[in-house]
């Protein structure tokens, strides 16, 4: 199996209110640490299950789910295997704008 495109898209350079991140991670334990945005990062997993933190709150995710880290909200996610991790994380922002706090 090949690996898909994983291009991150700004959404000002195609003209765009949201800018998107399609994330492929093959690596158990692989993800960003603890961040956030000024806006809503709305995560579509499509295959594979992540163990997301979403402020105080800890969920996995599995293909299928919809999650929604709010605006302002730390938030990370670890690929928890044994398949690839295959998501779009939608950003509410026509660029991408991250607080790194770890």
């Amino acid at each position: 199996m090949t690996e898909p495109a994983t291009r991150d898209v700004e959404g000002y350079e195609v003209g765009s209110s949201v800018s998107v991140i399609r994330e492929y991670a093959t690596e158990p334990g692989t993800g960003p640490r603890l961040h956030r945005h000024p806006y809503r990062e709305t995560f579509v997993i499509q295959r594979g299950r992540a163990l997301f933190t979403i402020g105080a709150e800890q969920r996995e995710g599995v293909a299928g789910d919809v999650l929604i880290a709010p605006p302002d909200t730390p938030h990370k996610f670890v690929s928890l295997g044994p398949e690839p991790y295959e998501a779009v994380h939608i950003h509410e922002n026509d660029r991408f704008v991250t607080e790194w706090l770890e």
